[in-house]
C-alpha cells in the first residue's frame, strides 16, 4: 500500500511536469496596508496625497509580482527585468478608466506580450520600511530613479496646504476620468492591514435603477437574495449586490421595483463602479 501511494504521487508529478504545470505552491496573500474613508477633520498639511490609480493592486516580492489575492502574475521577463530587491507596493496601470482593459491582462493565465507593453507597474510604499511614510516615499523615489526598467514608476506624492486645495485637485482628477485621491499620513509606519493613516476620497454620487432579476446567494448567503441584475433608465444592466443587509437578502426589493445606489463614478461601459445599496425608493401616493 506504501509501494502504491508512492507510485501515484510520483505519477501525478510527472503528469503535472509534462503538462507544464508549477509544482511551486502560490504564495500566502500578501499583508497589504489597506486604505480608510477619508475623514473630514483631518489637517491635510498632516499627509502627503497622491492620485488614486484604477489599476491591479500587486507587490514586487523582489522576484516576481503577486496579486492582493496571492496570486502570481504571469508578467513577461523583460516587464520586470531591472524591477529592484527591495519589496515594492503598487498598480500593475495603463492609463485612466482602464481598468478592465489591465485586470484582463494581468490575470491572463499566458501573458500576451504585446499587449504587456502598455503596462506599467506604478509603486507608491515600501511595506518591508520600518520608516514614516515620508521618508519610505523620499526612499522609493530613489530606488526607481536608479533602476533600469522602462515600466516601473512612482506614484508622486503632493503636499497641500487646505481642504480647498484638495477638492480642487479632487475635481481636477475626476474630471480626467481619474478614480480619486489618497492620502497618506506623513508619521505614520506602514501596517499590514487596514490602516487609518491611509485615507481615500472619492467623490460619491447616487442614481435610481429598476431590479429586474433576483440572483440567488451562495456560500453564507445561501438560499437567500445574492445580487439583483439592475437596470438604468437607458438600458444599461449592472449587478447589485453590496450594501445588502441579511433582512433584505431575506425579503428583496420585488422586481420592477425601483431602488437608489450610490456609486463612484462609470466604465467606459456607462457602468457604475463599486455600485451599493443605499435605500428603496420610497412609493408614492
Amino acid at each position: 500500500m506504501s509501494y502504491s501511494i508512492k507510485s501515484s504521487v510520483f505519477i501525478v508529478c510527472i503528469l503535472m511536469s509534462s503538462l507544464g504545470l508549477a509544482l511551486e505552491k502560490l504564495p500566502h496573500k500578501p499583508e497589504i496596508q489597506l486604505a480608510s474613508r477619508y475623514q473630514a477633520n483631518i489637517a491635510i498639511s498632516d499627509y502627503l496625497v497622491s492620485e488614486k490609480l484604477d489599476g491591479v493592486r500587486a507587490r514586487w516580492d523582489g522576484r516576481q509580482l503577486i496579486t492582493r489575492g496571492g496570486h502570481i502574475v504571469n508578467a513577461p521577463a523583460w516587464f520586470i527585468d531591472g524591477f529592484p530587491k527591495q519589496v515594492l507596493d503598487g498598480e500593475l496601470w495603463i492609463a485612466r478608466n482602464r481598468f478592465d482593459e489591465v485586470s484582463a491582462i494581468v490575470r491572463s493565465k499566458i501573458a500576451d506580450e504585446i499587449k504587456w507593453k502598455s503596462v506599467t507597474f506604478q509603486v507608491f510604499d515600501l511595506p518591508m520600511s520600518p520608516k514614516t511614510f515620508a521618508e519610505r516615499y523620499e526612499q522609493l523615489r530613489q530606488i526607481v530613479n536608479e533602476s533600469t526598467s522602462p515600466f516601473l514608476f512612482f506614484i508622486a506624492q503632493k503636499q497641500l496646504a487646505n481642504k480647498h486645495q484638495l477638492r480642487q485637485w479632487l475635481d481636477d482628477v475626476e474630471a480626467q476620468e481619474g478614480e480619486g485621491l489618497m492620502l497618506h499620513h506623513k508619521q505614520a509606519r506602514y501596517e499590514h492591514k487596514r490602516s487609518k493613516n491611509l485615507l481615500k476620497l472619492k467623490k460619491v454620487y447616487d442614481a435610481e435603477a429598476r431590479v429586474v432579476e433576483h440572483i440567488e446567494g451562495r456560500g453564507k448567503y445561501q438560499g437567500m437574495l445574492g445580487a439583483m441584475l439592475m437596470e438604468t433608465s437607458n438600458g444599461i444592466r449592472f449587478k447589485l449586490g453590496s450594501g445588502l443587509s441579511d433582512e433584505l437578502r431575506q425579503n428583496p426589493p420585488p422586481i420592477g421595483s425601483l431602488v437608489t445606489y450610490q456609486y463612484y463614478g462609470i466604465t467606459k461601459k456607462g457602468k457604475p463602479r463599486f455600485a451599493s445599496f443605499l435605500r428603496m425608493r420610497a412609493s408614492r401616493p
